[in-house]
């Protein structure tokens, strides 16, 4: 169960599909020098973009504090789309942490293996949806003791939630929207400096037009591999 606060209240979720939009960029080039970061990673290229990865309720998590097996993950803040109990759409921002080494054998595997961390605060989409791509997402890392920006964009840069809605595949989507008790993460936007670990990420949604943000920091605690 996940508990959202909004501003007038809460709403408890629970949680039976989860979905992650990869390669959902608007602009091609962007989706381009994504799929660049990766493939200096060793990840092959995606079948076709975009494509709506499946992973397991169970990772999701609000937690401020996450376990990750080594020292390869990093996060990637997104746009995330829930589907209340009635279907009513809110939004609000996860990280599709990612097992960057993985990645390399299989991108569904990789995400699958590591928690989605997901903030406990969400706006209505119909609250923003009028002046959605001025949203803005962020991410901050530690890079070397420091705290340094790590993602910085718009809205505009990814797949309008039309587009995505009418995407969806069939074991996610009901009536031309997100199926009720769903989860979607929406895209990202590209890393600055390159994709690399951290022990604690944040991440934020922006509303410049109001002034609202939504935002949630995790740290890393990484489990030794042993053989």
């Amino acid at each position: 169960m996940l508990i959202f606060t909004h501003d007038n209240g809460e709403f408890t979720l629970d949680v039976q599909r989860v979905a992650i939009a990869g390669w959902a960029g608007r602009d091609q080039a962007g989706v381009q020098h994504h799929i660049d970061e990766l493939k200096l990673l060793g990840v092959a290229p995606p079948s076709q973009t975009p494509l709506f990865y499946r992973v397991t309720r169970e990772t999701l998590t609000q937690a401020s504090q996450v376990a990750m097996l080594g020292g390869e993950g990093s996060g990637e803040v997104e746009t995330c789309l829930v589907s209340d109990a009635e279907g009513t759409l809110w939004v609000t921002i996860a990280s599709d942490h990612t097992d960057r080494k993985l990645e390399a054998v299989g991108v569904a595997e990789s995400k699958q293996l590591c928690a989605k961390p997901i903030a406990r605060h969400a706006w209505k989409l119909s609250e923003v949806i009028d002046h959605w791509d001025s949203l803005e997402i962020e991410s901050e890392i530690e890079d070397a003791g420091k705290t340094v920006r790590y993602q910085q964009g718009t809205l505009a840069e990814l797949l309008p939630v039309a587009t995505l809605m009418e995407r969806l595949p069939a074991g996610i989507a009901k009536d031309g929207s997100l199926a009720p008790n769903s989860v979607l993460l929406c895209g990202t936007v590209p890393a600055i400096g390159g994709i690399r670990p951290s022990p604690s990420f944040t991440m934020r949604l922006i509303d410049p037009q109001t002034g609202r943000r939504i935002e949630h920091r995790y740290e890393v605690e990484e489990l030794e591999v042993v053989a």
